[in-house]
């Protein structure tokens, strides 16, 4: 689990900009929130099709994975990635 700390910050940075939208916050804060995690989305997103063969590795749903790969990055399929060059099956 040594990786439940990105996950967290990941989580909370969502759950931040989500409350941002129905609050009134400091503008600068409100704009640094929503464009922060619209790039985030996007690089994640590019980050599904570079590493599809070790996102498809995960050991449940492939739609599961995928939302995973969008919310966390490469902080969902790097062990993935790991396992599969320990094994040598690249």
């Amino acid at each position: 689990m040594k990786d439940a700390p990105a996950k967290i910050t990941c989580l909370v940075f969502y759950s931040a900009t989500l409350l941002s939208l129905l609050f009134d916050w400091p503008p600068v804060l409100e704009a640094i929130l929503q464009y922060g995690s619209a790039f985030l989305l996007v690089a994640h997103a590019v980050e599904v099709l570079v590493a599809w063969r070790w996102i498809r590795l995960y050991e449940g749903p492939l739609v599961l994975s995928v939302l995973f790969t969008l919310l966390f990055g490469f902080v969902h399929w790097m062990p993935y990635k790991r396992r599969a060059l320990a094994e040598g099956a690249r």
